[in-house]
């Protein structure tokens, strides 16, 4: 009888989570021709949305100062501190609903591109491409989801943002946890739809390695705050949350737990 593999530690989990994507990005040396398609949607909405933050940033001590009115009274220190606060949550929770929207937005309008990152990466990791009944109206409504998930976590960092002194910390920490949560989920399910889960079922097997999936999307995340990190890290996600999701429906399989809805244990290169 073999006996199962003792727990490991959450943070080992997230690191390997994070690994996860550096085995996306090493596709890049792999596939290097579908990788590179993956560009030119990323290219477009990070462009537009890089647009949107920097005008929000431009224009955002006028906006704070419209909202304050009722800090004019008050000391200087204290004014100060509370336009801080308001104007980092209002930036941060703006970042958050971004970066949300350019994974949406570019998993949309950049669909073909993505299948085919997604298809060559099932294939090379050693069985034919599962069909995928994804389709054009379900990434629409899979984009419409994620985007109002991503304003609610806007909303939440914003507000947690105006929490004096630690606010702007705090916030920012939430504010990355929640959208890698998002940003993991999102990229995750073409993989696992196409394996026959139901929405059910692709939250069970997020939940039951849930340091791994923050570690992922956490690490996508940051990736995504760098500048032009957006659109070449893109590509990578998609390849790297392609292992992810194979590597946790065959952990689920490897004990007994898969049911009719998962393909049986295989060897996974680089998962």
């Amino acid at each position: 009888m073999t006996t199962p593999a003792a727990p490991r530690h959450p943070l080992s989990l997230f690191f390997r989570g994070v690994g996860d994507l550096g085995r996306g990005f090493a596709f890049w040396g792999r596939l290097p021709g579908a990788m590179a398609l993956g560009l030119i949607p990323a290219a477009i909405v990070g462009a537009l949305l890089l647009g949107g933050i920097i005008t929000l940033a431009v224009f955002l001590g006028d906006i704070v100062t419209a909202l304050t009115g009722f800090a004019d009274g008050w000391s200087d220190i204290a004014a100060s501190l509370v336009r801080f606060g308001i104007g980092a949550g209002l930036l941060g929770g703006a970042i958050v609903l971004a970066v949300v929207s350019f994974t949406a937005l570019t998993l949309l309008i950049g669909d073909p591109f993505y299948e085919r990152i997604w298809r060559s990466v099932e294939g090379h990791l050693g069985d034919a491409p599962p069909e995928s009944d994804y389709g054009f109206w379900r990434s629409v409504g899979d984009s419409i989801g994620l985007i109002l998930r991503g304003l609610l976590a806007a909303i939440v960092a914003a507000l947690i943002g105006l929490i004096p002194l630690v606010g702007t910390v705090l916030g920012a920490v939430v504010a990355a946890f929640l959208t890698g949560w998002l940003l993991a989920d999102e990229l995750t399910s073409r993989a696992f739809m196409a394996r026959g889960l139901d929405a059910v079922a692709r939250r069970n097997l997020r939940r039951a390695d849930r340091a791994r999936v923050l570690g992922f999307g956490v690490a996508t995340q940051l990736c995504f705050l760098v500048p032009l990190g957006a659109v070449i890290a893109m590509p990578a996600a998609v390849a790297g949350s392609t292992v992810l999701a194979r590597t946790l429906v065959d952990a689920r399989a490897s004990v007994g737990q898969a049911g009719d809805t998962t393909a049986p244990p295989r060897r996974r290169n680089g998962a």
